[in-house]
């Protein structure tokens, strides 16, 4: 499975019935529900990357993107808009892309 392909999936569950899915129900409770379910999972990312346990990281990075296609859907971001934000980034220095922000 791609990204893509999560992403379509989740966007297709803005209209499904909460009781019927996991995405649904978060999607129901809005941006504000789905960035705090974001931020738990992050959490909990860098927790196992801090202990170096790869296999619980693999699973929480798996959670990671999972619970930010979700907010992005819920904040009506298409993850097409992300991949054009990181092409545009891409062959210049996160220095200089971190400088032209300021």
């Amino acid at each position: 499975m791609t990204l893509d392909d999560l992403a379509q999936i989740i966007e297709a569950r803005k209209s499904a019935d909460p009781d019927s899915s996991w995405t649904a129900k978060l999607l129901a409770k809005g941006p504000e529900k789905c960035a705090e379910k974001f931020g738990e999972e992050s959490i909990e990312a860098i927790i196992e990357a801090v202990k170096g346990d790869k296999t619980a990281l693999t699973s929480e990075a798996a959670d990671v993107l999972y619970h930010l296609l979700v907010l992005l859907a819920a904040s009506d971001v298409a993850l097409i808009d992300v991949m054009t934000e990181l092409a545009r980034r891409q062959g210049t220095s996160g220095i200089a892309e971190k400088a032209a922000r300021l």
